[in-house]
């Protein structure tokens, strides 16, 4: 088995033709090759089982057009990663998701833009991308997908759902949809496009100093991006940056950490601990760009994987204040075990800490101060920022961004590392 890639993983990305599942935002860029262990006797299917399920399907079941032997393959193999019980983790790719999964770290591919994770009997969405059909259709982290082009999605798993809302750009797909906060349903008819990746935008927030650079994933060539910026804001004389990491499900690891190498000088990325204890350090890259500049980060629930990566080394290093919602709680590393049909499986064989030890699984990265948005307001872009007036930007109740900017916009410009200058985290602005 060739282990190509290797994924730090949580969300499923709906992207190319809204279509594959990424359980995994954070892909180790090297290469490995592993082989085949032999199964455990102890552990090893029934495989008489197996096909004596198989036969009695295929000899009874009344629908014969659902009796094909590749969904039902497909399906078994989802079963048995599903019964492992590492949900939004752990997952079974078809030939058709792993090419947009390899598309998406391209920056490239065509859906709606939104990411998704199972939850009890519902597929929930964690983030849609910025300028996505998600996005300007009003989808929102926390929204259940009920029905898909007046389908029950009810129970299904994942893959299906995805199946169900797949299909090119410029055609329709009409989704009904739980507020889960308010238990009201709307339907939506979203139109499918091609979608390109803008991981990196900054702006100057209007009637400040202060810039916020937008990170909307980790793709190829992101900290690029990001030190392109850092320059800019300096040649403009910045007093402070504000990460804007909401909604953000991960990428390349190698991303994340120069990324987090731009704003600290020392100390680790993170720490990956196997399943014998055994724990490997992910040290600092030197020459980071901004590391005294007072800085601020955002996140929220849609904040995944190398996001949450880089928060927690900020926060570790008590470089930043960590201001919004907790990240989703994305914690293992997956590799990805190819299938002779093309398809792929990727499985957690790691764990990954923060620098101080924190565990990030299933828990996620809890802000210093906690804020939420209000009902109907969605996060400001750099994009959108640059046509506001102060005014606007106000009016706006960018609450997240607004408590970021006033943090740091103190007497002595240092309140990035002067946490006396914060409120406590148990405070939450509603």
């Amino acid at each position: 088995m060739k282990s190509k890639l290797k994924y730090i993983g949580v969300v499923f990305l709906l992207i190319a033709v809204f279509g594959f599942g990424l359980a995994g935002g954070v892909l180790l860029d090297r290469y490995v090759t592993t082989a085949y262990a032999s199964p455990n006797t102890d552990t090893r299917p029934n495989t008489d089982l197996l096909l004596q399920a198989w036969r009695i399907i295929d000899r009874n079941y009344v629908d014969r057009d659902a009796v094909e032997a590749n969904r039902l393959t497909y399906g078994a193999i989802s079963g048995m990663v599903d019964a492992l019980g590492d949900t939004g983790h752990t997952t079974f790719l078809s030939p058709e998701m792993l090419k947009q999964h390899q598309n998406y770290t391209r920056g490239e591919f065509e859906g709606i833009g939104a990411q998704v994770e199972k939850k009890g009997d519902y597929i929930i969405i964690t983030a849609p991308m910025d300028d996505s059909p998600a996005l300007k259709a009003g989808l929102k982290p926390g929204d259940a997908i009920l029905r898909v082009n007046g389908e029950d999605m009810t129970g299904q798993s994942v893959e299906y759902v995805i199946e169900k809302i797949i299909g090119p750009a410029g055609t329709q797909v009409t989704l009904v949809i739980l507020d889960v906060k308010d238990n009201t349903q709307r339907e939506i008819t979203i139109t499918r496009a091609k979608i390109k990746v803008n991981d990196v935008s900054w702006a100057q927030i209007p009637g400040t100093t202060i810039g916020v650079v937008r990170m909307a994933g980790f793709s190829d060539g992101v900290s690029e991006g990001l030190k392109n910026a850092l320059n800019e804001m300096k040649a403009q004389n910045m007093t402070g940056v504000i990460l804007d990491l909401r909604n953000n499900p991960g990428g390349l690891l190698s991303e994340a950490v120069t990324t987090t190498s731009q704003f600290l000088n020392k100390g680790n990325v993170l720490l990956q601990q196997d399943a014998q204890g055994n724990i490997t350090e992910t040290k600092i890259e030197a020459g980071g760009l901004a590391t005294d500049l007072p800085m601020s980060v955002l996140i929220n629930y849609g904040s995944a994987s190398a996001s949450e990566i880089v928060s927690g080394a900020l926060q570790d290093a008590n470089r930043a204040k960590l201001i919004g919602e907790t990240t989703f709680g994305t914690g293992t590393v997956l590799n990805t075990f190819s299938m002779s049909d093309g398809s792929a499986l990727l499985l957690a064989t790691q764990e990954w800490l923060t620098p101080n030890g924190r565990v990030i699984w299933h828990k996620g990265i809890q802000p210093d101060v906690q804020v939420s948005l209000p009902a109907g307001v969605a996060p400001l872009t750099p994009g959108l920022l640059k046509t506001m007036t102060e005014q606007e930007y106000r009016a706006a109740r960018d609450l997240q961004m607004q408590r970021a900017v006033d943090g740091l916009s103190c007497p002595n410009g240092n309140c990035a590392t002067d946490v006396s200058k914060f409120p406590g985290k148990d405070q939450v602005i509603p």
